[in-house]
């Protein structure tokens, strides 16, 4: 699927003025000069800039190919079973994930996460289930253990390392 330049320039122009307006009610750290709304606000600055040059490029090329072009063009895949489920299942994996960590924890989700994944894309059936947990509790291990991000253990909490 082909999106015009212009429609993502939109769209990440959006984001940027929304973020750049979220970031105003930052609270002010006394004495310092800069508070946290800088680092944000500088990458939204950043995405607004890239955005305006996206939107420059897709109204150029719909202009030079004259009123036929589309904002949107359909790419032969999308006739495709295995590329459709395969897309869907991307999206709906990441739906679930941010549906059920809390409650699950993030070893479940994650196994079921990967697992779901692996199945749709052709990994060996032997094969899935001891890569999603192996790779699940490397993950796990790498940002909870040594990044010290605060992963959800949800209902393996009892069990926590």
């Amino acid at each position: 699927m082909k999106i015009n330049d212009a429609v993502w320039g939109a769209l990440f122009l959006l984001l940027a003025v929304a973020i750049l307006i979220h970031v105003q009610g930052f609270p002010t750290i006394p004495g310092q000069k800069f508070g946290p709304a800088l680092f944000p606000g500088v990458i939204a600055a950043g995405l607004g800039a890239c955005a305006l040059v996206l939107l420059a490029r897709g109204f150029a090329k719909r202009g030079s190919r004259g009123n036929g072009a589309r904002w949107i063009a359909v790419d032969d895949w999308i006739h495709s079973r295995r590329h459709v489920v395969g897309f869907a299942t991307v999206l709906g994996i990441n739906v679930l994930y941010v549906a059920v960590v809390d409650r699950l924890g993030f070893i479940i989700t994650g196994t079921i996460y990967l697992g779901a994944l692996f199945a749709v894309f052709g990994v060996r059936v032997r094969s899935i289930v001891p890569l999603a947990v192996v790779i699940t509790l490397g993950i796990h291990y790498a940002f909870y253990k040594l990044l010290k991000v605060p992963l959800p253990w949800g209902i393996l909490e009892r069990l926590a390392w």
